[in-house]
């Protein structure tokens, strides 16, 4: 007895010792080949190899054990039920690991992809999970078909759920199909400024499952549904391009001239043009008599353009600090509304 006791604990020792010498070993070539894989992102400057090492710098442990668990589960000679058991959870352990792994890296590499090459559908997080949720469903049906269990039963059974669910979810359903429709037929995409229809206005940074998130010109950020998104009518200041044009009215006295009015606020705008941040040399800026004849002034429209919606601030702020200046530099009126009163004198008193 004393003897079947101890050779029980000298086994149950040295399956120790095989779990722990043969993860040690594999532990220590994982960390060789991660210092190797990092020398060479190093020297050829590559962001795939990055993306390597930041999704597989996890499930590479798991391996590590799952292989001496393993090896260290066939050579402790167990009864067959155990060891099957016990094989059968490193497999499902191992197919998980596989699973994130394939996960992490297929996703970082998706994104890198898309916005390395400006593919139709956008990096966003809402195609991202997508993405992920359809590499973890095949890796949940991989694992459900080794471990035995039939698949076509569940399928069925997630079928009926999966309506019930969807009557259940009708709204959380609607954004995320919205968001879906966002994507594919692009009338927003990540980075834009756009401004809906309620006010609400800025840059879109993420697309989800179910909101879009605008950050604003004060940095705060606005989340809207994806679903009020789609049918919201809205100015995309990105499309076609995100140059726009910014119109400002100058107004002189009736005594000035026309002419010399039009060279100056276009000498001015040229040389703001380098010096002032997002302002354009092209297309040409233009000066318009319009609206015209005001009341107590001549009225110009001075158009220039910017870079994106957000340069058009300091663009103006820089332009009417200059053409001022300037204006009194030139000795040009830039009048205010006034009234001429008549009064008329010997008239008969209203009784």
């Amino acid at each position: 007895m004393a003897a079947k006791g101890s050779s029980e604990v000298i086994s149950f020792l040295s399956t120790l010792a095989i779990l722990f010498a043969v993860t040690g070993f594999t532990l220590g070539l994982r960390h060789l080949a991660f210092r190797t894989l990092h020398r060479w992102a190093v020297h050829s400057n590559s962001i795939l190899d990055t993306i390597i090492m930041r999704s597989l710098r996890i499930p590479s442990i798991a391996w590590c054990f799952l292989i001496g668990m393993y090896i260290a589960v066939d050579q402790a000679h167990l009864p067959p039920k155990p060891a099957a058991l016990a094989l059968n959870v490193i497999y499902g352990l191992l197919v998980l690991s596989v699973t994130a792994a394939v996960a992490n890296l297929s996703g970082a590499a998706l994104e890198h992809t898309m916005k390395a090459h400006h593919l139709p559908m956008p990096a966003t997080g809402l195609s991202l999970t997508i993405f992920k949720v359809a590499i973890w469903t095949l890796g949940g049906l991989v694992l459900l078909s080794s471990l035995g269990v039939s698949i076509a039963p569940l399928l069925t059974a997630l079928g009926v759920g999966g309506l019930a669910v969807a009557l259940a979810l009708q709204e959380t359903l609607s954004n995320f199909f919205a968001g879906i429709h966002l994507l594919l037929s692009r009338p927003i995409r990540v980075g834009d400024f756009v401004k809906l229809e309620t006010g609400q206005e800025g840059y879109v940074v993420d697309i989800g499952w179910r909101a879009t998130k605008l950050r604003m010109l004060s940095n705060n950020i606005v989340v809207v549904p994806n679903g009020k998104m789609a049918q919201s009518i809205l100015v995309n200041y990105f499309m076609p391009d995100p140059r726009i044009a910014v119109s400002m009215q100058i107004r002189v006295g009736y005594g000035t001239d026309p002419n010399h009015v039009e060279r100056v606020l276009l000498e001015e705008v040229r040389k703001a043009t380098g010096h002032v941040p997002g302002l354009l040399a092209e297309p040409t800026p233009t000066v318009r008599f319009i609206p015209g004849f005001g009341e107590s002034s001549l009225d110009f429209t001075l158009t220039c353009h910017v870079r994106e919606f957000e340069d058009q601030y300091v663009a103006q702020h820089e332009l009417r600090k200059r053409i001022v200046t300037r204006f009194r530099d030139e000795g040009i009126e830039m009048p205010f509304p006034q009234r001429t009163v008549h009064l008329k004198t010997g008239a008969t008193p209203l009784p």
